[in-house]
């Protein structure tokens, strides 16, 4: 490990960070493991155009070791890891630049189990898969994980209304959503179909026409101006880095609880919004179900949709759990739950892949 990887801030001890590259189809990026003690890592490969290196360094060690912490919670036995490929306008995403990712999976022998993120769609999957037996999220198995993550942040959703009005009925309640994706999308059709009202933003104008015409009532706005809408829930699904020591000033929600990942800009941004009043589930507790349906394909007996979707609505009772000793100790969500993901994962290495039992 390079000491200039470890001066930066967002390096956690990773047990393993490397840079592949290949000339020819123009393919780089990192893939970084944070953390294997509960099994083989896990997590997906994000394809985005970073302005540099650097860049896309960092993100991948802040995803890594959001993915160790989302493993614990959500109970399967994986650790930690995340890739991330520098996009390139000039060089496209071509069925050759996949195979030689593929490759470079293979390299790992198993360590490493990815699969769909940003940038990464199900043809690009299905390609992987072709060349890895490391991929999951195969169309014919898995398959799109957007509905899975989804169910999951509206379970949590539901066990933070519980938490803050004692039921979790969304009628009369607003939620507004930033980024009408597909976990955005899909989450907003669990808010539309129980009766909850609500306001929507995205950059896409496609996905805005989507909702509107999907949601009857939705109130759309621009997606600068979102988080400062009156609602009872504000669920952010878009990229990361969300919420900063500014920003959080201007929320008037009672609950923050959405689809996308690190959505705090630094750590002690957490403290900040729990000293505002305001209810945070953490990201990697609440956005889980699409980890949980992927790696459902790994399996003893392979991929059930039942277990899946079980494991999916159990998320509303940890996120219970996680507010239920925030009030007990008077201390933030983020920091109770850092802390019970940590004592999960602090434990004896396991050495190979173990199939998850029902």
């Amino acid at each position: 490990m390079s000491p200039e990887i470890e001066k930066l801030s967002e390096f956690d001890n990773h047990e393993l960070v490397s840079y592949f590259h290949d000339a020819k189809t123009g393919l780089r990026g990192y893939i970084a493991i944070h953390n294997t003690n509960l099994g083989p890592s896990a997590g997906g490969t994000r394809y985005w155009a970073y302005k540099s290196k650097e860049d896309a360094l960092k993100d991948a060690l802040r995803l890594s070791k959001a993915m160790t912490y989302k493993c614990a919670l959500a109970g399967v036995p994986y650790g930690g890891a995340k890739a991330v490929i520098i996009a390139d306008p000039k060089k496209p995403k071509t069925k050759e630049f996949l195979k030689e990712y593929a490759r470079q999976i293979n390299l790992l022998n198993g360590n490493y189990i990815t699969g769909e993120d940003v940038g990464i769609d199900q043809r690009d999957v299905d390609i992987l898969s072709e060349n890895s037996k490391f991929i999951v999220g195969h169309s014919k198995k898995g398959g799109d994980l957007g509905p899975w993550a989804a169910l999951g942040v509206f379970s949590a959703l539901k066990g933070a209304l519980e938490a803050i009005y004692k039921t979790s009925d969304l009628k009369g309640r607003t939620v507004a959503i930033k980024g009408l994706g597909k976990v955005g999308f899909n989450l907003a059709k669990h808010i539309y179909k129980n009766g909850g009202a609500l306001i929507g933003a995205d950059i896409d104008p496609k996905a805005v026409q989507k909702a509107k015409k999907s949601f009857p009532g939705i109130k759309i706005v621009d997606k600068s101006i979102i988080h400062k809408q009156k609602c009872d829930v504000y669920a952010p699904c878009a990229m990361g880095g969300e919420f900063n020591r500014e920003n959080i000033k201007e929320l008037k929600c009672e609950i923050i609880c959405g689809g996308a990942n690190n959505q705090l800009a630094e750590a002690v941004v957490g403290k900040l919004i729990h000293e505002r009043k305001i209810l945070y589930v953490p990201d990697y507790l609440a956005n889980a179900g699409g980890l949980i349906n992927v790696v459902g394909e790994l399996r003893k007996g392979g991929y059930n949709q039942n277990w899946v979707e079980k494991k999916c609505l159990a998320i509303q009772g940890t996120a219970k759990k996680i507010i239920k000793l925030s009030k007990k100790e008077k201390k933030p969500t983020s920091e109770v739950a850092d802390r019970v993901a940590e004592k999960i994962f602090s434990k004896k290495k396991r050495v190979s892949a173990k199939p998850i039992k029902s």
